[in-house]
């Protein structure tokens, strides 16, 4: 045993012996925590997220560090970090193109989930705790594009906001009291400030914490919909599984190499993406007297925002659009198809799953644009499709003939 070995075996028990319980938990969710061995690239997304999630910290705290949560000061510290703090412009980039690719990776982990059934039992409590992730992350987002103060910021603030009054009978102290004012002003951008920075992400950590917690009690699932561990060697470890650690972390380094570079990319050739992720409107300051043309949230809240304005009456529109994203919450409960991944799922499941992916990338669209009277009507078809797909599960799940599904995971896996 050479020095360096004996210096490393020192430092590991001396750890081991003050932190005794740190070991056995390294070992239940790495080297000991077996997961399929025919994870394909949509299980990706899930690490991805998490690194999003260390890039969105990080460069959080590095803003607030010259950002100043004022009316009249806002905007132009965002245009002193762009302008004058050594790198500023591209922490600032990190952190806004950041939050676009967050729900680029969060949509298609939530989509890879859909497609494999892996929030039928025994992981319903797993998809609950993604679903509270989603909400809660909707709401830092939200909270966090209003801090530049641009005129989409102000504005956005102002329409979502003012949405709250729809509520019967309490709807105006209740926006009066969101906002802390007769109007979006100073005090709504403190609150939302500190509910950005402090609150909601303390929140988001401890539900991923939860989710990855239950995750591992119950196991991950895989694209053929097997649980691995019906079927075990000798020595009690799942013959179709192979350790987390070193295999998936080397796995989803490549992964994460290849999804920086793409991220490079967008942040230092087109890090407004056309207006999609940064919108030209918010690089002006807020001013409340002057509306802009067209007043539409970031790109991954427009399919809700078109639901909101598909209908007519305001309070219908705001329960249409909370409603769109709560019925998520039931998916494990009205799936009652007997197999789990759609591989084996009959024709007509694949069909609908397809067409709900599309309408759902449709109305995004519809969200962005101006609304013309076709628009309107085909966000409302769209709408009531979005709805039909999860509310007539029970029945159309439980229709056709499923392939058989084998005991193992094949070997061309």
């Amino acid at each position: 045993m050479n020095a360096i070995e004996r210096v490393v075996n020192n430092a590991t028990d001396w750890f081991n012996q003050r932190a005794p319980g740190f070991l056995p938990f390294y070992k239940k969710h790495m080297t000991e925590y077996y997961a399929p061995k025919n994870f394909n690239f949509l299980y990706y997304f899930g690490v991805l997220a998490m690194v999003v999630l260390v890039n969105q910290i990080v460069t959080g705290i590095f803003l607030t560090m010259h950002y100043k949560p004022s009316a009249m000061e806002a905007f132009a510290s965002v245009e002193y970090i762009m302008r004058d703090v050594a790198g500023g412009w591209i922490i600032r980039y990190m952190h806004s193109t950041g939050a676009s690719l967050f729900f680029v990776v969060v949509y298609l982990h939530m989509f890879r989930g859909l497609i494999y059934g892996s929030y039928q039992k025994p992981r319903e409590l797993v998809w609950i705790l993604g679903m509270l992730i989603f909400l809660v992350l909707m709401a830092e987002a939200f909270l966090g594009y209003v801090l530049p103060w641009g005129q989409m910021s102000y504005w956005g603030a102002q329409v979502i906001i003012n949405l709250f009054g729809a509520v019967p009978v309490i709807g105006p102290e209740l926006t009066e009291w969101i906002r802390g004012d007769y109007l979006v002003s100073d005090a709504t951008l403190n609150r939302f400030f500190a509910l950005h920075v402090i609150a909601l992400p303390l929140v988001i950590l401890l539900l991923v914490v939860l989710h990855l917690g239950a995750l591992h009690e119950v196991g991950s699932n895989n694209p053929e919909g097997i649980d691995i561990k019906k079927v075990k060697g000798d020595n009690g470890k799942p013959l179709d599984g192979i350790p987390f650690h070193p295999y998936y972390t080397v796995h989803d380094l490549f992964g994460i190499g290849f999804f920086l570079t793409i991220a490079a990319f967008i942040l230092f050739f087109v890090p407004t993406f056309g207006g999609l992720f940064l919108e030209y409107d918010n690089f002006i300051p807020a001013d409340p007297l002057v509306t802009p043309a067209h007043i539409k949230p970031v790109w991954y809240f427009t399919p809700f925002y078109a639901m909101l304005r598909a209908v007519p009456d305001k309070l219908f529109g705001v329960m249409t659009m909370g409603g769109a994203v709560i019925i998520l919450f039931g998916l494990p409960w009205f799936d009652r198809c007997k197999v789990k991944s759609i591989r084996y799922r009959p024709t007509l499941h694949k069909v609908l799953i397809a067409l709900f992916a599309v309408a759902f990338v449709v109305l995004a669209y519809l969200g962005m644009q101006a609304g013309s009277p076709a628009q309107t009507w085909t966000a409302r078809i769209l709408t009531v499709f979005y709805f039909a797909f999860f509310l007539t599960m029970p029945i159309w799940s439980a229709m056709g003939q499923t392939k058989d599904v084998p005991a193992r995971i094949p070997d061309h896996d």
